[in-house]
């Protein structure tokens, strides 16, 4: 028979624990309910039933402990329930009579872990997450974003996951990464989504950027971290020579190799000019310029590529091709930043964006928000808050795959 009264019961717990009764925040009575209708308890009101007589009898003997107040339509006991009041004074008893740990407990116990763990798990977003639950759970605020609490074992995972991904200071990939970390080849796979998503929500830096990009922050990949090149320069490579400008689309290297790279014979270089999406760089040509694909944010490997190339040629001109959107704004932005390279945004003015309004896309809300608080941040930079304003103006952004036939020749430079 199905146990009606402990369904019920756990009802009005799950309300008692939702409750300013709970957190103690209650300034006058109030009386934790649950209303019987054809919703919340559907077999009662089947009319080829005898089910409710059973619930009837369940309720009446909570009733009888004490648990429960049953409310009856129109005052007719054993009639027709119109709701269940619970009883506070009994709670102790109601929590073992259904065999559930006490919120209370619950709350204990990972205020207690947190505070054990913080020893543990001692790396800065480890810490300020852990902060974040500890101040949600004093206050008896909901933490089920992130965690279950009634899964310690399943917390303590994501934390020692966050803080082994900040400990990483050796170039692997992902499985690598987990059999070293946690034994298992699969571990660290199944619970990316959720570390990165604390990263994310814990490390201003990383607020913009995809799962892929904050792990290889890190040094970890899921396949080899390539960066390619084209140009009509020579690359000497373990002191062998690689002339680039022989072939079409270029060439990548891995991560693995990037220290190996010498750049000799490049007086006839005029322009460095990194660009954002891998299609733009093998469709785009461009005389004495060093093209290079890096990929969207620039994680520590590729800023010490750039700053390795602008020792060689400080004298050549830094440009960066992105999307005329947020992100391709904000990915400039950590580009200049990281590396402390003068560099000017290329093909990302108001200009480009009327030539190739026909090919642009609608702005989402989040976009309207990012960009609004970029031009607020930014206004000393007038060509950024122009476009920026246009963009607004006109509810456009552009992917930089629509300009392929947008000359050098037609862009200003940019600072």
């Amino acid at each position: 028979m199905v146990q009606y009264d402990k369904a019920v019961l756990h009802k009005l717990l799950d309300s008692y624990e939702r409750s300013k009764l709970f957190t103690g925040d209650n300034q006058i009575n109030i009386n934790i309910s649950f209303p019987v209708n054809k919703k919340t308890l559907p077999a009662y009101f089947e009319e080829s039933s005898a089910v409710y007589e059973d619930i009837h009898a369940l309720l009446q003997e909570c009733e009888r402990k004490g648990y429960v107040r049953l409310v009856w339509k129109r005052r007719k006991v054993g009639h027709i329930l119109e709701k269940v009041i619970l009883c506070p004074e009994k709670l102790k008893e109601i929590y073992v009579y259904v065999k559930r740990t006490p919120q209370t407990d619950i709350l204990s116990a990972n205020l207690k872990a947190l505070s054990e763990w913080k020893d543990r798990y001692d790396t800065p977003i480890c810490l300020r997450f852990m902060e974040f639950l500890e101040e949600r759970l004093r206050n008896s605020q909901s933490v089920k974003e992130f965690i279950d609490t009634e899964k310690l074992s399943e917390t303590e995972a994501l934390l020692k996951g966050i803080y082994a991904v900040e400990q990483n200071t050796e170039q692997c990939y992902v499985r690598e990464f987990s059999i070293k970390n946690f034994h298992d080849t699969k571990f660290f796979e199944k619970n990316i989504s959720k570390i990165v998503k604390v990263m994310r929500r814990f490390c201003d830096e990383f607020t913009e950027k995809d799962g892929d990009d904050i792990l290889a922050e890190y040094g970890i990949y899921h396949t080899p971290n390539y960066v390619y090149f084209k140009g009509n320069v020579t690359l000497y490579i373990s002191g062998e020579a690689l002339q680039i400008g022989t072939l079409k689309q270029g060439i990548g290297i891995s991560g693995d190799d990037i220290s190996k790279i010498q750049f000799k014979d490049v007086e006839d270089v005029e322009n460095v000019l990194t660009i954002e999406n891998l299609t733009t760089f093998f469709r785009w040509n461009q005389e004495k310029t060093l093209m290079i694909y890096l990929g969207g944010y620039h994680n520590s490997l590729r800023c010490t590529l750039l700053k390795m190339i602008y020792e060689k040629l400080p004298k050549a001109q830094y440009l960066h091709f992105g999307d005329i959107d947020a992100g391709g704004f904000e990915i400039y932005r950590d580009l200049c930043e990281r590396t402390q390279i003068p560099f000017m945004r290329f093909c990302m003015d108001r200009a480009t964006l009327e030539k190739y309004a026909d090919f642009g896309r609608k702005l989402s809300e989040n976009d309207k928000v990012r960009l609004q608080k970029m031009m607020e941040q930014r206004r000393e930079d007038g060509e950024l808050t122009e476009v920026i304003q246009y963009m607004l103006n006109h509810d456009l952004k552009l992917e930089q795959e629509c300009m392929f036939g947008f000359a050098f020749k037609c862009c200003k430079k940019q600072s």
